[in-house]
């Protein structure tokens, strides 16, 4: 087979491969401001709030965070598309890469925070995880769209702010409190075990350790029990009952906005609810 031949069936694969790769990648929304809310998930006032705050952290520190909601990443992973959005977006300033792109896709379910080159230090993907785990994703399962994306919008600044201690001491509380004792489960546990020994006890222990008082009838820790013609227990003269009680119930997104030329390695964290 000829070089020149080589090279032009190389050169058609090559242009095969990226058309197949273009064909079955989702489609990139728009870059119409800091906030584009493509799956509808916040209203005019919450977005609003958002920009201001997104607008006046970006005049202070230079550092460019976007907020994207889309309906569907048809079929594809989250990681690439939140890179390729990024990267076509040009988040942050060309040679500081200092953006960011908080990215949720409603109907996959899914999240994520891609954090460009310069920003790589300081929101590390740990604390990228952490946003996502303990602000987004709980609030996030009770329906509440805009206020996740706002508190983590807030743990995002907090971090790139330098107070990335206090985001990492709340996720240690969280642990904690979630690795707790469950003091409702050991009372329930205690209160049935303490049915059950006690009526296990009655059945079988007065006749061996009470004192017989008639026919079937035993005087045990100040009770008269009386085991009738077939053996079962009634208690009597105890002025307690345990009746009545019973378990149940308890359960536990401006025009003339655009990039400044940023680029992302892919660091950041992914999620889902």
């Amino acid at each position: 087979m000829k070089p020149a031949f080589k090279r032009g069936l190389l050169a058609w694969l090559c242009a095969v491969l990226l058309f197949a790769v273009s064909a079955s990648a989702a489609e990139l929304p728009a870059l119409t401001g800091r906030v584009v809310d493509n799956a509808g998930l916040l209203d005019a006032a919450a977005e609003s709030q958002l920009i201001d705050k997104l607008a006046a952290f970006e005049r202070k520190s230079s550092d460019q965070v976007v907020v994207a909601t889309i309906r569907s990443l048809d079929g594809e992973a989250i990681e690439p598309y939140a890179n390729r959005l990024f990267r076509a977006w040009g988040l942050g300033q060309a040679g500081e890469d200092n953006g960011v792109l908080l990215l949720v896709a409603l109907d996959d379910r899914k999240m994520r925070i891609e954090v460009g080159y310069g920003l790589e230090g300081t929101l590390t993907d740990l604390h990228s995880k952490l946003i996502i785990e303990n602000t987004m994703v709980p609030a996030f399962r009770d329906g509440d769209f805009a206020g996740g994306i706002s508190r983590a919008v807030d743990d995002i600044i907090m971090v790139l702010e330098g107070n990335a201690a206090e985001l990492e001491a709340r996720a240690r509380r969280t642990q904690e409190q979630s690795a707790g004792v469950d003091w409702f489960g050991l009372l329930f546990v205690a209160i049935w075990a303490s049915l059950f020994i006690g009526g296990f006890a009655l059945a079988i222990l007065p006749p061996i350790f009470g004192r017989k008082i008639g026919p079937n009838r035993y005087r045990w820790l100040g009770m008269n029990i009386d085991y009738g013609k077939k053996g079962r227990s009634r208690r009597g003269n105890t002025g307690w009952s345990p009746g009545g009680w019973s378990s149940g119930g308890w359960s536990s997104g401006g025009g003339g906005f655009s990039g400044g030329g940023g680029s992302s390695g892919g660091g950041g964290a992914s999620g889902s609810w």
